[in-house]
């Protein structure tokens, strides 16, 4: 049940909760507002077990219509700046009854859909006969059709119920729509945080936004921190107010790593994981400038099997709407397709995805040991490794070059080549080198891989 945390935003109070650089909202007003929407949303015909895609954001209204849904007992499919087929498909493939859009400024739109059928899928009655919640959550669908995770937001939001309040000020950077945002919604509404919004996801909206609100905490990936150091914003704004900065869903570079840390020498970099299937596991980072974590998550049990880490989670998916469960095993444990590297004292490195290798004639090449290489070499801003056909070895490692703006590539390519020569093995070298201006990443600022 979502009650308890709907009435810590009452206790909560005059307590800023939404800060933007145009406006700031209370946590009293979040309550209020959490009030008024679920007398809305009845009036309008919302039932309990019903589901409702919502396409919103970060703000007083797309909060709030989340948690009056969430006591109505309905299933959100949460959605934030989609293409038009990509809502209607979203609408489709989660069998959604009412679209909710809270993204037009002071207004909240409620849309019956009509549907064919009347059937319930199984995973949705489940939730119906429970009396709770649910969330459904979307792959990016880089791979293909997007699967739709079915969570119960009962036991979600659960993990958050023995937080402590605290006043600290969070950046809040991934998507409404994405499990890491979701996550850091719910710790920082459960702390009675306050939680920055930046107008946009650029480097300048982000160091602006931070600078001006002194946030404490900056969650991001390493694509988008790379982004940060690249654009200059952190030397342009005042940044010293961080004192955290977090960062997952792809592989941290060490190299990129040691450049944070030179950057960032007061701020704290610490690794978290999650899968959107799972959920977000509590882990330790060894340090700062450590790509290794420690698993310590009560509720969540892991294992390394062939290189690959699975995981066994409370908090983790019912199933999927749209997909067969073939990653899950019979007793329960999810394959994440995250290969690992264990050592002798318990600490995990993330290589990579099992999806990414590069296979050279037999051999196996993880594109972020070629990235945390090339990414030594000042001369250049970022990159990006991939795989490309061979004809003699079915594959070899391809490497895009985004250069610092006073570099000579045709030198660059040939210092690349020395350098990647010297660090290694020659089946990992870089066969092609492309220059461009930025490298190919999603709307979640994860590296894309495959065009």
């Amino acid at each position: 049940m979502s009650d308890w945390l709907i009435q810590r935003f009452l206790n909560y109070g005059d307590r800023n909760c939404l800060a933007t650089s145009a406006a700031n909202h209370s946590y009293g007003e979040l309550f209020q507002r959490v009030e008024a929407l679920y007398e809305t949303f009845q009036q309008a015909g919302i039932q309990s077990g019903q589901v409702v895609t919502l396409n919103g954001d970060y703000t007083v209204d797309g909060i709030a219509a989340l948690f009056a849904l969430f006591k109505l007992h309905t299933i959100v499919a949460p959605m934030t700046a989609l293409a038009t087929e990509e809502v209607q498909l979203r609408k489709a493939e989660s069998g959604a009854r009412w679209h909710i859009d809270t993204s037009t400024t002071n207004a909240t739109t409620i849309q019956p859909i009509s549907s064919d059928t009347q059937s319930i899928h199984p995973l949705i009655q489940s939730l119906v006969d429970a009396q709770e919640a649910g969330l459904i959550l979307f792959s990016s669908g880089s791979t293909g059709r997007p699967k739709a995770m079915v969570h119960n937001a009962d036991h979600l939001l659960s993990a958050f119920e023995k937080k402590r309040a605290r006043r600290h000020r969070i950046l809040i950077f991934l998507l409404f729509d994405h499990i890491g945002g979701i996550n850091t919604l719910f710790n920082g509404l459960a702390s009675g945080a306050t939680l920055v919004v930046p107008e946009n996801r650029s480097p300048e909206a982000v160091a602006s936004v931070i600078a001006q609100h002194k946030a404490n905490l900056l969650p991001a990936s390493p694509t988008f921190l790379n982004l940060l150091l690249m654009s200059g914003m952190h030397e342009r704004y005042d940044l010293s107010s961080l004192r955290y900065i977090t960062y997952g869903t792809e592989p941290m570079p060490a190299s990129l790593l040691s450049r944070l840390k030179q950057s960032f020498p007061e701020t704290a970099l610490i690794q978290t994981f999650g899968t959107s299937e799972t959920g977000i596991t509590q882990t330790t980072s060894r340090s700062s400038d450590s790509t290794q974590i420690k698993i310590d998550d009560p509720n969540t049990e892991y294992k390394i099997v062939e290189g690959e880490l699975w995981l066994r989670s409370k908090s983790q998916i019912l199933g999927y709407l749209n997909h067969n469960m073939d990653r899950f095993t019979e007793d329960g444990w999810f394959k994440t397709g995250d290969l690992v590297e264990a050592s002798d004292d318990g600490y995990l490195t993330i290589q990579g995805r099992r999806e990414d290798l590069i296979n050279v004639g037999g051999e196996k090449v993880t594109p972020s040991e070629v990235e945390s290489v090339l990414m030594q070499i000042p001369e250049v801003a970022d990159c990006l490794v991939y795989a490309e056909s061979n004809a003699i070895t079915g594959q070899h490692v391809a490497a895009e070059i985004v250069p610092i703006d006073t570099a000579d590539t045709k030198q660059l390519k040939r210092a690349i080549k020395q350098h990647c020569r010297n660090q290694l093995s020659p089946y990992k070298v870089p066969a092609r080198i492309v220059f461009a201006d930025s490298t190919r990443f999603s709307s979640r600022f994860k590296k894309m891989r495959r065009p």
